[in-house]
C-alpha cells in the first residue's frame, strides 16, 4: 500500500471522497454532519493523503490546521469492501506520524456516537486517543463523539 499527499484532483479520489459524504449524509442528521467537502478539503491549512493498493483508491484522511500546535483528523475512511484488513490502522498510523513531524502535540477528531461509527471509535481508542469535550467550534451533540490525544 502506497500512501501519498493527494491534491485532490484525481477523478478516484472525488469519487471516493462523494462516497464519504453520502455516506455521512445516510447516517448523520444534517445539524450533525462535519465532514469536509472538496472545496475545504483542498484549503492550505489540510493536508490530506489517499492510500493507494493495486492503482486502486483504498483509503484517504486528512489533517486539518487548528493552530501550530493542535491538529484535527478529518476524511478518514476506507473502502467498504476492505474494512477489517489493516488499512485505516496504517493510515491512521502514517497521519500521526506525519502531524509529529508537522510540528503538532496534539489530534483531535470528531465521529459519530452512532453504531455506524462504532468501528472508527475502536481504531481511535486503539492509537490511545481519549474521549473530550468538544475543541474549536464544535458543540455538545447527541450524535457526536470527541477525541485526542498528545503526540
Amino acid at each position: 500500500m502506497k500512501i501519498a499527499v493527494d491534491d485532490l484532483t484525481g477523478s478516484e479520489i472525488i469519487a471516493f471522497l462523494e462516497s464519504h459524504l453520502t455516506d455521512m449524509r445516510s447516517t448523520t442528521p444534517p445539524e450533525s454532519k462535519h465532514a469536509l467537502d472538496l472545496d475545504a478539503l483542498r484549503k492550505p491549512d489540510v493536508t490530506f493523503w489517499s492510500a493507494e493498493d493495486g492503482g486502486s483508491v483504498v483509503g484517504c484522511g486528512a489533517v486539518k490546521r487548528l493552530d501550530p500546535e493542535h491538529g484535527e483528523i478529518k476524511s478518514m475512511r476506507t473502502d467498504p469492501s476492505r474494512k477489517r484488513s489493516g488499512i485505516a490502522s496504517t493510515l491512521l498510523g502514517h497521519i500521526i506520524g506525519e502531524a509529529r513531524r508537522m510540528g503538532y502535540t496534539r489530534l483531535s477528531l470528531e465521529t459519530g456516537a452512532n453504531d455506524f461509527f462504532a468501528p472508527a471509535r475502536a481504531l481511535y481508542e486503539k492509537f490511545e486517543f481519549e474521549y473530550c469535550a468538544p475543541f474549536a467550534d464544535y458543540r455538545e451533540d447527541p450524535n457526536s463523539v470527541f477525541m485526542t490525544r498528545l503526540l
